[in-house]
């Protein structure tokens, strides 16, 4: 569920989320790349776990924007629009602890 009307939350640190992103497609770019050369799978798999953590982060930090802005705003107003991103926050955070 989109707000068409409303800014999202992160629009404030935009910059931020997109230098994080650029490090992180950067990231895997050399993971790639190691695999190309061979290299050692220990440290392949040293630097998955560097850029599962740095995705983690992004997306513990868009949830932390989604609840203090668009989640507390319908609260806010209350109803069906208060329920629907509650629900939304919880299936959100449920996909994040699989």
């Amino acid at each position: 569920m989109t707000d068409v009307h409303a800014h999202h939350g992160y629009i404030t640190d935009k910059e931020k989320y997109l230098n994080r992103m650029r490090r992180i497609e950067g990231q895997a770019r050399g993971i790639h790349k190691m695999v190309e050369d061979e290299k050692y799978c220990i440290d392949i798999l040293t630097q998955i776990s560097a850029l599962t953590s740095a995705l983690e982060a992004v997306a513990v930090g868009l949830l932390d924007d989604h609840l203090r802005h668009c989640v507390v705003d319908a609260a806010r107003l209350g109803g069906d629009e208060a329920d629907a991103k509650i629900s939304e926050a919880t299936a959100a955070i449920a996909r994040l602890v699989r």
